[in-house]
């Protein structure tokens, strides 16, 4: 297991991004593969800074990337403000794009990219986004 802490900023994306593609790569995935946990792990931490504190250098992200059987369990946490993910949309994404909603496609995304997307607020004062992927043919 890989932890590490980063600050809630666009620039610690492409850290954050080296730091997930390195275990997966240790971990055995392919590129494909590899491809999907990138989109989808950057995609939440910009979601963090965009929308969970709103602007840049407000919190952390913390990262903890754990080898499971076949796979790879990634787990997110932030301490911004949370959101209820059972109350933004599926995007209708065959709509004209002037009508599209602005919100949702991000998350529809990791939904889209990983093999299982949770959310837990239980802890007070933290979020954590907890996201696996399979390796293909697993």
């Amino acid at each position: 297991m890989a932890n590490q802490i980063f600050p809630g900023e666009y620039k610690s994306l492409s850290e954050i991004s080296d730091f997930v593609i390195n275990r997966a790569l240790i971990s055995g995935f392919l590129a494909n593969d590899i491809y999907s946990i990138q989109i989808a792990v950057d995609e939440a931490c910009s979601n963090i800074i965009d929308h969970a504190y709103g602007k840049e250098d407000l919190g952390y992200i913390e990262l903890q990337v754990e080898e499971i059987e076949n796979g790879l369990r990634i787990t997110i946490r932030d301490d911004g403000d949370p959101f209820d993910p059972e109350e933004i949309p599926d995007p209708v994404l065959d709509s004209p794009l002037e009508e599209r909603r602005e919100r949702g496609l991000g998350l529809f995304i990791m939904r889209k990219l990983m093999d299982e997307v949770t959310y837990d607020f239980s802890s007070p004062n933290q979020n954590k986004l907890i996201m696996v992927k399979r390796k293909s043919g697993a």
